[in-house]
C-alpha cells in the first residue's frame, strides 16, 4: 500500500452529513491510500451503523477507530495525524469530495517545495469559497461537474493564502515535522486550531496554498456543533494571544483579494461551460 497519504475524518454525530461524505470517499479515493475514520464517541447510534457498513465492505486501507469517550475535534484530529506516516488530509465529515480531488491536491503539494498546507476550492470555505468570496454559497446540485469543468479553466495558480480552511486541509509531512500538531492545550475542543497551525507553518518558512484545481463541497456546521461549540470571541482571543497580527493579516488579504481575478475567471469559465454553481 502507498503510505504517502492518509485521509483522516473526525466524526461526531450528524449521520445525514456523514453518509454522503463516506459515499463520495468510496467513489473517489484510490485503494492505495489510507482512510482513517475516527468516531469521537458519537451519541447517535446511526453513526455506528454507518461505520459498521464501512467495515463490512472491507475496503483496502480503510480503518475505523471508535473512541471510548468524547475528546473533541482537536484531540481527534491529532490522533489521526499521529497515525499518518507521511502527508495527511484532515477532512470534515460534513463534506462531499469530488472527482480528482486527491490527485489534484497531491499534484499541488508536489509542485511546491515549501508547501505546508493546501486547501481546495469549495462552496462554503471563507477565503476558499466560489462563486462568492468569503460567503457560504449554496451546496451545488452537481459538484462532480464543477470538478470536471475546473480542468477547462486554465492552469492552476495555487496561490499562497494566509491560513488554511479546516473543512479540508492537506498537511505535508514537512509541515508536521516543522511545527508539530494542533495546539490542544490552547484550543481545547476546537475552533482556531487550524488558523494557529497555519500561522506556525508560515513562521516556519512554509506556505499555505489554495489548490484552485480541486473542489470539495462543504455543508458546514454539521459535525461538532451539537456539543454547543461556536467560533466565538473566546476562540479569537486565544488565537490572538498567540498571533496578535492575525486579524490584520486576514483583513489585508480580504481587502486586497489577490485571488479575485482568477476566481472570477474560473466562475466565468464554469458558467460558459453551462455548469451550475448553486
Amino acid at each position: 500500500m502507498d503510505r504517502t497519504l492518509s485521509i483522516v475524518v473526525p466524526i461526531f454525530n450528524a449521520p445525514e452529513a456523514l453518509a454522503p461524505c463516506l459515499a463520495a470517499l468510496q467513489k473517489t479515493v484510490p485503494d492505495n491510500y489510507r482512510v482513517v475514520l475516527i468516531d469521537d464517541a458519537s451519541t447517535d447510534t446511526r453513526i455506528g451503523d454507518l461505520l459498521d457498513a464501512v467495515q463490512a465492505e472491507r475496503h483496502t486501507g480503510w480503518q475505523v477507530i471508535r473512541s471510548p469517550r468524547n475528546r473533541g475535534f482537536v484531540a481527534t484530529a491529532n490522533h489521526g495525524m499521529r497515525l499518518a506516516q507521511q502527508d495527511v488530509i484532515l477532512l470534515n465529515s460534513d463534506t462531499v469530495v469530488t472527482e480528482g480531488w486527491v490527485e489534484r491536491m497531491i499534484e499541488c503539494a508536489a509542485s511546491h517545495e515549501r508547501a505546508g498546507t493546501i486547501t481546495p476550492l469549495t462552496n462554503n470555505g471563507e477565503i476558499a469559497s466560489i462563486p462568492e468570496f468569503c460567503r457560504a454559497n449554496p451546496v451545488p446540485s452537481a459538484p462532480d461537474r464543477i470538478a470536471r469543468a475546473l480542468a477547462g479553466c486554465g492552469p492552476a495558480l495555487n496561490p499562497e493564502i494566509p491560513t488554511a480552511v479546516g473543512f479540508c486541509m492537506y498537511i505535508t509531512r514537512r509541515a508536521l515535522d516543522a511545527v508539530g500538531y494542533f495546539d490542544r492545550q490552547t484550543f481545547g475542543l476546537g475552533y482556531g486550531e487550524e488558523n494557529d497551525f497555519s500561522m506556525r507553518v508560515a513562521k516556519a518558512g512554509l506556505q499555505n496554498l489554495l489548490c484552485d484545481s480541486a473542489y470539495v463541497v462543504h455543508v458546514g456546521n454539521q459535525s461538532f456543533g451539537p456539543l454547543g461549540l461556536a467560533a466565538d470571541q473566546h476562540a479569537m482571543d486565544r488565537l490572538l494571544g498567540k498571533h496578535p497580527e492575525y486579524l490584520d493579516l486576514i483583513s489585508d488579504f480580504i481587502r486586497r483579494d489577490p485571488f479575485g481575478p482568477r476566481r472570477r475567471e474560473i466562475v466565468a469559465s464554469l458558467r460558459r461551460q453551462g455548469v451550475d454553481l448553486a
